[in-house]
Formats: structure tokens, C-alpha cells, sequence
């Protein structure tokens, strides 16, 4: 089927007879693959008699050696997926089965895409970046602290460089633009966080999606914001250009070298807000970060930090 979308990704009309000449197949078969294509990876086809089918838009797949020449050959080793359960859970596999890191696996789909507390990303085909970056982390949690707020700083440069405007940082690990959620980041590792582990980056941005009634919280895209279609391709190397950066900086001098323009970056500093943890509520003031990323709350009258993935923050009703 990939060839046969390979055929149709420009846009334009196909003739059914062309189309099974270039596959080798006979018509009705050709026919058979579009319904799947259709129904398998919700694209829409037009068919038309005399012209024969196709794409309702052209699609831009990802692929290694455009990221490459994007990259200007500086990329990561790259696994492109057309479907996969998990971008996040076959970083994981790799490290496991002893691919040396660091390594990004990117998706076209997702069937089982996670979001931060156990909570479904949803991952339509060749709309958005599933990106999963893998890295091999020694010399104990200190390479770990903050690590996915750095992360979010360098989403939101990224991003910016895209042209979209109003973006900014939720504590611990989103990415909003006026309050509409425009990426989700979940890191999780394997291993010895207190000696030598493999750490993944998972990054999930919304690129060209416009519509989609599976997302249960307001969200924006890249494509809403700025107007136009994105090169995902362009996408994957300008976010590892900027993540290779800002990762750097962070192995060299820790998070606290980030303090100060992550609160700036911060959409929610100074307002009242609900951290929620399991069934308990703690309603403060945003007052920042610590050195090591963890929230800051004036909690009646006093200063407190938290930490933990498994942490929620919500703005209160008066704030």
C-alpha cells in the first residue's frame, strides 16, 4: 500500500490502469488498496470517472534523506515507521535490544500514542510528528533534572522559528499557543536513573492537522497558526537541530542555566492555580521553577516546590 500512496502523494489524477501498471497488479486490485488506504488511514480519494483517482490534498511523507538535507547531514540515525503502536514504546525497544543511542524513530501513525498520565494521543496519518529521540544518560539524575522542561524551551524556539506567534510553556510539559495545546512532551527511561540509563525524548506536535473530533482539549496547529502546509521533513531537522543545542547545554551546566528563560516562557507564572497529585489537591500561586524544574507555589504564604511525572497542574476559577 505505501507504494501505492507514493503514487497518489502528489495530488493529482491517477488512471486505474496507470496505477496497476506501476504495481504490477490488475485494476481491481488497485481498486481494493485505495478502499483499504481509505478506510486504514482515514484518507479521503476522489474518484472520478474518465480521470481516474485522486489524493483530496497532497501528502509529504516522512522520509531520511530529505531530513538529511535539511539536517545538512548533521541528523540522528533515523527509523521512519508508517504505523506503530508507540513511537515512545519503540525507542524503548531498541535500547533494550542494544541499538546504540542516541536515535530518533518518527511515525506516520500512532495506534496506541501516549500522553502523560496514561492518557491517549491521538496520532492521525501523515498529519503530525510523533517524534521519540533516544538517549543513552551517565553520571546519575543530575543529567535528568529538568530535563523536559528544556524539552519544551526547545519546542517553542522551534516553533517560533515556524512563525507561530503567542507560544509559550505549561508546567510540566506542554506547549500552548493562547491556551490551546499545540504539543505534548513524555519522557520516559529504562535503566539506572542514579548511574547509566537510556532516557526517551517523546515529542508530539500538531503540524497539519485542521480537524479532528478524537481530541478532548482545545488545541491549534502549526497549519492553523501560520496558514500553510508544513514540511514535516523540514520539521524533524530543525527540532533536532535546536534539541541538540539546548541538550548540550543542559549535559554541560545543568537546568539552572535554563531557570530564568523557562519563567519567562511560562504562560501560568504568577497566577492561582490546583496542582493535583492522585486524589490531593494543592491550590497556590505559580512563583517559578527551582534549579532542578520543579514547581514553585506560595502555598499560604509560604514557598513550596513539587516534582513528580505524575503531577498535574490546572488554573484555579479566580485566577
Amino acid at each position: 500500500m505505501l507504494k501505492l500512496l507514493n503514487l497518489l502523494k502528489d495530488g493529482r489524477f491517477h488512471s486505474g490502469e496507470a496505477l496497476g501498471a506501476a504495481l504490477g497488479v490488475s485494476r481491481s486490485a488497485v481498486w481494493k488498496q485505495l478502499q483499504h488506504l481509505e478506510g486504514e488511514f482515514n484518507l479521503t480519494i476522489h474518484k472520478v470517472r474518465g480521470r481516474g483517482y485522486q489524493l483530496a490534498a497532497p501528502l509529504v511523507l516522512l522520509d531520511t534523506q530529505a531530513i538529511s538535507e535539511f539536517a545538512e547531514g548533521e541528523s540522528w540515525p533515523v527509523f521512519i515507521h508508517q504505523t506503530i503502536d508507540s513511537t515512545n514504546a519503540e525507542g524503548l525497544r531498541l535500547a533494550g535490544q542494544g541499538h546504540a543511542a542516541p536515535f530518533l524513530v518518527l511515525a506516520e501513525r500512532q495506534t496506541a500514542g501516549r500522553g502523560r498520565r496514561g492518557r491517549m494521543w491521538v496520532s492521525p496519518f501523515a498529519e503530525n510528528l510523533y517524534y521519540s529521540l533516544v538517549l543513552r544518560v551517565e553520571g546519575g539524575m543530575r543529567q535528568l533534572e529538568g530535563l523536559s522542561l528544556v524539552v519544551g524551551l526547545a519546542v517553542m524556539r522551534t516553533l517560533q522559528g515556524f512563525g507561530v506567534k503567542g507560544v509559550g510553556l505549561k508546567w510540566p510539559n506542554d506547549v500552548l499557543v493562547r491556551g490551546q495545546k499545540i504539543t505534548g512532551i513524555l519522557l520516559e527511561l529504562v535503566g539506572d536513573p542514579a548511574d547509566v540509563c537510556h532516557v526517551v525524548l517523546g515529542i508530539g506536535i500538531n503540524v497539519n492537522m485542521q480537524a479532528n473530533e478524537q481530541v478532548d482539549q482545545q488545541w491549534t496547529s502549526l497549519r492553523r497558526e501560520v496558514g500553510a502546509a508544513i514540511d514535516r521533513n523540514q520539521l524533524v531537522a530543525t527540532l533536532s537541530r535546536q534539541l541538540k543545542r539546548e541538550l548540550e547545554r543542559h549535559r554541560r551546566y545543568g537546568f539552572a542555566a535554563f531557570q530564568e528563560e523557562w519563567e519567562q516562557a511560562h504562560l501560568w507564572q504568577g497566577r492561582n492555580v490546583s496542582l493535583i497529585a492522585g486524589n490531593s489537591q494543592i491550590d497556590g500561586v505559580v512563583l517559578g521553577v527551582d534549579g532542578q524544574g520543579g514547581l514553585r507555589l506560595e502555598v499560604d504564604g509560604v514557598e513550596k516546590s513539587f516534582s513528580g511525572g505524575e503531577l498535574s497542574l490546572r488554573l484555579r476559577d479566580d485566577s
